[in-house]
């Protein structure tokens, strides 16, 4: 029997990862990098795709390169333990503003932006994969996998209900407040995984392959389940990517700013944080719900169904600071669906991984858990990177003044600019949540 400590160590990681890091980054940093660092929407949307085109790359690496690792921590904590200061300098030096004109600011921006992508995945990899050597225990694996999602959904309750407080108590300009933030959660963050890495164990030894081959590569194009798994893995980071990704503006643009109820402050980050609260709740009761379901497929696609409703009838919902609480609860309906699969998908690929094991008789849980945060960064970062382009389209248009250097935005088509905005955070992931069904139907593992 594993306990609890363990379990709550292993959530700490992807509070760390998946609260801080990667929340600010998918929520938050599509703004930043438009309205406050500087970025033209072209810079902002390409800088995303780039980053993602090489994490295809480096992720399916680390994977291979974790699995062969052999150390007095073990196979993949080594990675975690000191990984973690890295992880929060990068991200602390991503959310500063250097005082450089329009091209040296683009170099910082890519430049930083490509080694947190690489701090991340040296870090998330290995954590991801140490799922598959923690219990050999189908129910474990499970709870492991829910506490990950309350640790991740938690520490984001946390930061993003805080975010604007702390924005304001910060006091200065924008880029002094996003630079300070970012030293305060990249402390945090080093913390939590430090501490995932150190309190965690790895029970069961990987069967590892003697020598580096190209061979795991062309198994996992061969693995049927895999194949199914990462493309309901890009599907499900699609959906919540266009959300977070164009939260900010929705509240900039369609809302008009920050909305004040009876004194209470909701921005973007606090409007998001109901959502990540719900995630919290519902991410515990998952295990109950598959259960009661009778298998993870059939969990998956319900609570996909559920987005699916939801997303859909925010659209309807009018484009008025007067609904902000109708929104508020629709977003909540959304994330029970979100709560709910969000664990689902981690414990899956370690039947993925358990099943490749079986078949070619060495272990690639590593490769086939980089392919888990590589849907993770390549759903986020691609769905940022439609948002900026659509958006450019749509008629919204940025940078930075080349005398002053003061960020510029200019809005060509305000109502078109608007409808893009609503739709990128309803129809179109209601869109992406049908086509998860469709391959969840299809999806051979039936357990």
């Amino acid at each position: 029997m594993v306990k609890l400590r363990e379990k709550i160590g292993y959530a700490l990681g992807d509070a760390a990862a998946g609260g801080i890091t990667w929340k600010v980054m998918s929520i938050a940093f599509p703004l930043f990098f438009t309205n406050v660092f500087g970025l033209t929407i072209a810079d902002t949307a390409t800088l995303m795709l780039i980053a993602r085109m090489f994490d295809v790359v480096t992720d399916p690496v680390m994977g291979s390169l974790a699995d062969r690792t052999q150390s007095r921590w073990g196979t993949y904590r080594p990675w975690i333990i000191f990984g973690a200061i890295p992880l929060g300098l990068i991200f602390a030096l991503l959310l500063y503003t250097p005082e450089f004109g329009p091209t040296g600011k683009r170099i910082w921006a890519y430049s930083l932006y490509l080694l947190m992508m690489v701090a991340y995945t040296a870090v998330n990899v290995p954590y991801s994969s140490l799922l598959g050597v923690m219990t050999d225990d189908d129910y474990e694996k499970n709870q492991f996998s829910s506490f990950r999602m309350v640790g991740a959904y938690a520490m984001g309750f946390i930061t993003l209900l805080s975010f604007p407080y702390l924005q304001r108590m910060i006091g200065g300009s924008e880029q002094h407040q996003y630079a300070v933030l970012g030293a305060v959660f990249g402390v945090i963050a080093t913390a939590g995984t430090l501490a995932c890495g150190l309190l965690t164990k790895e029970r069961l030894k990987p069967v590892r392959a003697e020598k580096f081959t190209m061979k795991p590569f062309a198994d996992l194009f061969r693995n049927k389940p895999w194949v199914y798994l990462t493309l309901i893995g890009i599907c499900m980071n699609f959906f919540n990517g266009f959300r977070y990704a164009v939260a900010g503006y929705m509240f900039e643009y369609c809302l008009h700013g920050d909305v004040t109820v009876n004194g209470l402050i909701i921005n973007y980050t606090l409007f998001m944080t109901f959502g990540e609260l719900t995630c919290m709740i519902f991410g515990g009761v998952s295990p109950i719900f598959t259960k009661k379901i009778g298998s993870k497929r059939k969990a998956f696609m319900w609570a996909a169904v559920i987005c699916v409703l939801t997303s859909i009838l925010f659209f309807f919902v009018p484009m008025d600071p007067a609904y902000i609480w109708v929104l508020v609860g629709v977003v909540i309906l959304t994330s029970i669906g979100i709560g709910l699969y969000s664990p689902l998908l981690w414990s899956m690929y370690a039947d993925v991984a358990d099943y490749a094991t079986k078949k070619n008789g060495t272990s690639s849980t590593g490769l086939i858990f980089s392919s888990g945060t590589m849907s993770q960064k390549f759903g986020t970062a691609i769905s940022g990177s439609l948002v900026a382009l659509l958006l450019g389209i749509a008629g919204f248009v940025s940078g930075s003044d080349p005398v002053t250097g003061q960020t510029v935005v200019t809005i060509t088509d305000p109502e078109g600019v608007n409808n893009m905005i609503w739709s990128l955070f309803s129809l179109i992931p209601a869109a992406i949540a049908v086509i998860m069904i469709v391959l969840l139907y299809f999806y051979p593992i039936k357990k």
